[in-house]
């Protein structure tokens, strides 16, 4: 079985590394990771496959929801990761928000709720 590939957007240049080490401490492969949201855009509109997402709730003081309906619209599974611990935009107030720091377990529990094995 493969590894499960995960998009990162985060637009801090140390929490991206930290993540990604996380992600690939617990058996995961970082399918791409992105500072800006043109680039991320680009890159699913590309074919860009994932099986998960982590979106940093705001990216560059851009907020990332144009970018989540994509993925809703793909069917792939995401959360949100804030300092803030939510997301200001109605239609996701039910989505899973991760607060910063993310931890090995939080990681962990997000990913095994998408069905993924980690």
């Amino acid at each position: 079985m493969s590894a499960p590939r995960i998009l990162v957007i985060e637009d801090d240049g140390l929490q991206a590394m930290t993540l990604e080490d996380l992600l690939e401490d617990i058996g995961c492969e970082v399918a791409a990771s992105f500072g800006a949201m043109t680039q991320a855009t680009a890159w699913l509109q590309a074919g860009g496959q994932a099986d998960a997402a982590l979106l940093d709730v705001n990216v560059d003081g851009e907020p990332v929801y144009p970018f989540a309906d994509l993925l809703v619209a793909r069917r792939m599974p995401f959360c949100f990761t804030s300092g803030y611990g939510h997301v200001t935009e109605r239609r996701f107030e039910n989505a899973l928000v991760l607060g910063k720091p993310l931890s090995r377990q939080m990681l962990l529990t997000a990913l095994r709720g998408f069905g993924l094995s980690v």
